[in-house]
């Protein structure tokens, strides 16, 4: 039997995913313990969760943050822009948080190598506010 190259928690996810990329912003501890802040995109997503390509190496079970910047979209233009730490506890450095930005924790489910081969590919299951925006997968259009 050839081993599989990724790690997962064993368990399976109740929604579908759906293929889009939307900007994340990703902050947590990499599995040596030391703290990151990464740029990057969803490769999919659904209310549960995301994944998403890193350079950091992230360990199954660690806690993330993640913001996805949805003020760009085009929801609500115009309100003002707010610095710090959001209103359910988020705190991205020097980060600007828009009412209609998305701020919720995720737990890592999944890790394994990206295409690329220097990257690693995540799944995480959101363990704070559900994503409850709809997008159409980028395959169907």
């Amino acid at each position: 039997m050839v081993p599989l190259a990724s790690t997962t928690v064993s368990k399976q996810r109740s929604e579908r995913r759906i293929s889009v990329r939307l900007p994340l912003k990703v902050r947590g501890l990499d599995a040596h313990g030391f703290p990151f802040e990464e740029d990057t995109s969803s490769e999919n997503l659904c209310r549960n969760g995301a994944a998403f390509v890193t350079r950091f190496d992230v360990a199954i079970g660690s806690d993330l943050e993640i913001r996805i910047p949805l003020s760009q979209f085009g929801s609500r233009r115009g309100q003002p822009e707010r610095f710090g730490s959001s209103a359910n506890g988020n705190r991205f450095s020097s980060a600007r948080m828009n009412e209609t930005d998305f701020a919720t924790h995720g737990r890592v489910v999944h890790v394994c190598d990206s295409e690329s081969g220097r990257e690693k590919l995540v799944g995480v299951q959101f363990t704070g506010p559900r994503f409850q925006r709809v997008f159409r997968s980028e395959s169907a259009a």
